[in-house]
């Protein structure tokens, strides 16, 4: 047997294998790992996830376009181009091609003046359609992140007390989401829409949610009433799994309210859920806005906004096209760049896909 062996049958101790590591042994053996929490984790992800991200920069870049480029514009949404008070209307501002000018804008421009052009043209009425787009895009965007943020109040609420009260109340308050599920949804906006349409213009003339126009207010009462549901449904299931942990008993037992264990214990442990599902609603409450508005029961004119755009251009669907096209491909590159950005912070942030 060789010396090599021998030592290692030996009973004696290796003193040199009790040494202290050196910083150079540390670096080798332990791979170290910068401190992290779960926010960090999941932004990490999402920032690996390219066509998340790309639609998040599609989303902000849309966004402030449509806050910024209003406010130097040289044309109004409102405005007919050719109309002069005590004169009659220049025919030459109506239905203009893209990047087009009007017999007055050319003699202004042989003067030696700069005018900007029409980018979209202009549409029967001779207002600049470049602008209506714009402004379509941020009224639809308003309504959209408006709308889901009631939906978020409300079935926030209502989804939270019904998980953790239990009992009547969450039988109750599920009942009622049933018979609202069990609605046919198209049927009951557009009823509700028109319906509301007739009650408010009587019961806010006069007052200041008059200049915000009866149909926006009536959209926003539809998703109280109606797009609620979804988000009570799935706070309430969370608050379920949640409310026999053993956190939320140990504050029970000191004595703590109902309301306080839900705000501080319940909730920030479902707020990664409850902010994708909130991603997720505001495309859909775009296209709500997009087809009531294009069914007459959106915006009130002459407000524009992307489905009341698509509706007017009906009229000239043979001779002007593109007046169609424009609102729907933005309407489509805004619902489109919501839902994959949501389906991305699902993938990011949901624990259960993330092991």
């Amino acid at each position: 047997m060789d010396k090599e062996n021998l030592k290692r049958l030996s009973a004696q101790v290796n003193v040199d294998d009790f040494l202290p590591a050196s910083e150079k042994d540390k670096e080798y053996m332990v791979k170290m790992r910068p401190s992290t929490t779960a926010f960090k984790d999941g932004l990490r992800r999402l920032r690996k996830n390219k066509v998340a991200m790309v639609s998040f920069f599609i989303i902000v870049i849309i966004t402030i376009s449509a806050i910024v480029i209003p406010m130097f514009w040289p044309y109004k949404y409102e405005t007919m181009l050719g109309m002069t008070p005590g004169k009659p209307m220049d025919a030459s501002f109506k239905n203009l091609p893209p990047f087009a000018y009007s017999t007055t804008e050319l003699r202004r421009i042989e003067a030696g003046e700069k005018i900007i052009p029409h980018i979209f043209g202009t549409d029967a009425s001779g207002r600049d359609y470049f602008i209506r787009v714009v402004y379509g895009t941020r009224i639809s965007l308003a309504v959209g992140f408006f709308a889901s943020l009631i939906v978020l109040l409300i079935g926030l609420t209502i989804g939270a007390i019904a998980g953790y009260m239990g009992g009547v109340v969450d039988m109750i308050s599920m009942r009622i989401v049933d018979i609202i599920y069990s609605l046919p949804d198209m049927l009951m906006i557009i009823l509700l829409a028109a319906s509301l349409k007739m009650t408010l213009e009587k019961s806010l003339e006069g007052t200041i949610f008059a200049k915000i126009g009866t149909n926006i207010i009536s959209l926003f009462i539809i998703f109280a009433l109606l797009y609620w549901v979804s988000m009570a449904r799935l706070v309430r299931g969370q608050i379920l799994s949640l409310r026999e942990q053993e956190y939320v008993l140990a504050a029970q037992t000191a004595g703590a309210k109902s309301g306080w264990v839900i705000r501080k214990h319940l909730l920030p442990n479902c707020i990664s859920v409850i902010v994708i599902s909130t991603a997720l609603q505001i495309p859909n409450a775009i296209f709500t806005e997009s087809y009531l508005s294009f069914l007459g029961l959106g915006v009130n004119a002459p407000m524009p906004s992307l489905g009341s755009l698509a509706s007017d251009a009906l009229n000239g669907i043979n001779s002007y096209p593109y007046r169609l096209v424009i609102p729907a491909v933005v309407i489509s590159l805004i619902v489109l760049s919501l839902n994959l950005f949501g389906d991305g912070l699902r993938d990011a942030f949901d624990p259960k896909l993330n092991g």
